[in-house]
């Protein structure tokens, strides 16, 4: 079959416009997705503070690790400033004791750093009597109270007020992390005792997004659940699992996902209400349809109740950041 010019002109005229339709189309989809780091969420701005613990229990000087600028730490003191992290690192003070309890620290990675959760059995000896506390190592949005005192001690979760203000709606929470989890490992109960209880069951690391329309009524903070990103890490990686997904689900998440806070609570956790008294965040209901008002992230060695833990577990974590649909998206916060 013959072809003359204007065919061949037509055939031209086709094939470059199908070029510049994938053309286009490849674009687009380069644009679909926006990846937005979190402040400090790419571990490379550590402060350090140095307390000196009570003579009582030693008397040594330890270090704690902060995501903070260095002009936030005046001695024990911690002014929040602009970083939106918390860790499970505790300036403690009971019955005059000071106590420091290090679970999260900066590691090397490469020319860089990460950040270190470890879940700890910490042994303090205190006139000749050896009490003993699991820590479990975590990273989290919030302020926690300081000094620790007795009054938080049956509730730690009493001394973090938990979440940032946040009005962004990310598809998906992102992350470099690597993790060492034994699955055959022994769980254990330790309260500053001098017991150290065996509990059943096995440890995970875990991460939890959490996103809640928040207000104040009578002195009470309600909130609906907007969106909900988690995941346990049930396991050991061979390496770093760079830039991992926790796709958010807006509204109630599904019944058979089997992960964790995968439900809405009345006391899991808390903040400070108008007049700065602690109180619990009521979730009363899901609304993936509202605009939320914040965000709560916590990434940790362990996913059991506070001071149980399997000891030796890690999670190290990296790069922390937000999936939005588009660039534009991701200014509207």
């Amino acid at each position: 079959m013959k072809i003359d010019n204007t065919d061949k002109y037509l055939i031209v005229a086709l094939a470059l416009g199908l070029t510049i339709t994938l053309l286009f189309l490849a674009l687009g989809a380069l644009a679909q997705e926006h990846v937005e780091l979190l402040p400090y969420g790419d571990m490379e701005s550590w402060t350090v503070r140095h307390i000196k613990e009570s003579a009582l229990i030693g008397g040594k000087t330890k270090t704690m690790y902060m995501l903070a600028e260095p002009d936030t730490i005046q001695g024990t003191k911690y002014t929040r400033g602009n970083s939106p992290w918390s860790s499970s690192n505790a300036y403690a003070r009971a019955f005059g004791v000071n106590k420091v309890s290090v679970s999260m620290t900066p590691e090397r990675r490469g020319n860089g750093w990460c950040a270190r959760l470890e879940t700890r059995l910490e042994i303090v000896t205190a006139v000749g009597i050896d009490l003993k506390a699991l820590a479990t190592g975590s990273l989290y949005t919030g302020v926690l109270t300081e000094p620790v005192t007795m009054a938080h001690s049956k509730d730690p979760g009493s001394a973090i007020d938990m979440g940032i203000p946040f009005t962004g709606r990310p598809k998906a929470l992102v992350l470099d992390y690597k993790a060492k989890i034994n699955p055959e490992g022994q769980i254990v109960f330790a309260n500053a005792g001098t017991k150290v209880k065996k509990v059943a069951g096995q440890d995970k690391g875990q991460i939890v997004f959490v996103l809640q329309h928040r207000w104040e009524e009578n002195g009470h903070v309600y909130a609906y659940r907007v969106g909900t990103a988690t995941e346990y890490i049930r396991q050991s990686t061979a390496g770093w699992v760079n830039a991992h997904r926790v796709e958010v689900c807006y509204g109630e998440p599904k019944t058979d996902c089997q992960q964790p806070w995968h439900e809405l609570s009345n006391d899991r956790f808390k903040t400070h209400n108008s007049e700065g008294k602690m109180v619990n965040i009521e979730e009363i209901g899901w609304r993936g349809d509202l605009k939320p008002t914040h965000m709560i992230i916590q990434i940790s060695s362990g996913c059991q109740a506070p001071f149980t833990g399997c000891p030796g577990n890690v999670v190290w974590v990296d790069n922390i950041g937000l999936v939005y649909d588009t660039p534009a998206l991701a200014q509207d916060r």
